[in-house]
């Protein structure tokens, strides 16, 4: 068996090799065409006309999401193993501050979830199961994955790899569960200095409750954040705000607890509303996201593939959290492992940030992306040889 995995990890990683061009012009085409969450129309089409012409079956839209598909090749009785694209940018970037750019590397993520089920459909006829490439919109806003949970789209999926560019090796990436929040206050307009004892002001509202979560940081888990704005905070000065709206993420490592934060978080808009006397509507105005739970024995495979690569230099395990993505929403359906592999930047260069876009693109990028490719499709090719591995999951 050792020499068969030994000769077969050799073919693959060959056909990588012969491949590698393909997949870095998906990875360049995709960051030439930044588009923003659920918006990405070229992007999700020019991936679904790639993995047709490699001979896939492509559903889209896909689970009630216009840019979201799923693309999966049968090759027999097995797991079916799915590897999460991405594609969506961010606004902001360039001399004006006005483009659209990949500075969290949603191109790479692309070209490297869909070289991973290429690349494995390459040597298809060595093992049984279902190759799926799943096309995930908006993680950097509306959470695509989120909507894809709740329609059901991952309930069949055995396991699900991705990997993300960032400024460090990591394979404990500690991911935080968040809630959003918008109050909306109605108070009554009136004119400030002339009857202000006869106006609400929903302003004092808004300012409230922000003292009220201001108070509470100090009863909070450490693990909790909680970090808000003013959206609406009145139209002139000399009129009593008769609305005013605030929105907050609210973050903690387990869902549970988040849960217990965020009802006392809307106690204090309810407190801060009896005090002024004025209404308050609240809602989720964004997809809420579960914590990461990592499949140990995924993590297990993916951390020794990645070593037996070159990357060796992993960042020791500790419960600092690096932010939130729907990425944890799946792993509470199916067995997930998400990985964050460096940019081999000197000194080191952060998504989000206008140098990041310099190493997710062009031959700065290369080393990575063939890197991840490899160690996904190595990774999912052992579990397909011996599903046993999934074992202890979930």
């Amino acid at each position: 068996m050792e020499k068969n995995l030994a000769t077969l990890r050799e073919a693959l990683f060959a056909r990588e090799a012969e491949m590698a061009e393909q997949f870095e012009r998906v990875r360049d085409e995709i960051y030439a065409h930044p588009e923003l969450g659920c918006d990405e129309v070229w992007s999700s089409q020019y991936l679904c006309e790639k993995m047709r012409g490699y001979g896939f079956a492509v559903t889209q839209p896909y689970g009630g999401l216009a840019t979201a598909f799923r693309a999966e090749l049968n090759c027999g009785d097995g797991p079916k193993i799915a590897f999460l694209a991405e594609y969506d940018a961010l606004p902001g970037y360039g001399p004006e501050h006005n483009q659209n750019a990949h500075a969290c590397g949603h191109n790479w993520i692309a070209a490297s979830t869909l070289g991973a089920a290429v690349l494995l459909a390459q040597i298809s006829e060595e093992f049984s199961g279902t190759i799926v490439l799943i096309g995930t919109p908006a993680e950097e806003t509306l959470g695509g994955k989120c909507d894809l949970v709740d329609a059901g789209c991952f309930d069949d999926i055995d396991a699900a790899f991705q990997m993300h560019l960032g400024a460090e090796n990591n394979i404990h990436v500690v991911s935080l569960a968040m809630d959003s929040l918008q109050f909306d206050f109605t108070g009554k307009a009136a004119h400030a200095a002339a009857y202000p004892h006869l106006g609400i002001n929903a302003l004092d509202a808004v300012q409230l409750t922000f003292a009220g979560i201001n108070a509470l940081r100090q009863h909070m888990q450490s693990d909790a954040r909680v970090h808000g704005i003013v959206t609406n905070g009145g139209a002139a000065a000399n009129i009593v705000p008769e609305s005013a709206s605030c929105q907050f993420y609210i973050r903690a490592k387990s869902r549970a607890y988040l849960e217990e934060l965020t009802q006392r978080i809307i106690n204090c808009a309810k407190g801060a509303a009896l005090m002024t006397g004025a209404s308050l509507a609240y809602h989720n105005f964004e997809n809420s996201y579960d914590d990461l739970v990592y499949s140990e024995p995924l993590r297990k495979l993916l951390k020794e593939n990645l070593e037996a690569l070159g990357v060796t230099h992993f960042v020791p395990q500790s419960n600092e959290a690096s932010g939130s993505t729907d990425i944890g929403n799946v792993s509470h359906v199916c067995p997930t492992v998400y990985c964050e592999i460096e940019t081999d930047a000197c000194p080191p260069v952060y998504a989000h940030n206008e140098d990041f876009l310099d190493y997710v693109h062009g031959h700065a990028a290369d080393h990575s992306l063939h890197t991840a490719i490899k160690a996904m499709a190595f990774s999912a090719l052992q579990v397909f040889l011996n599903p046993e591995l999934l074992k202890g999951g979930l």
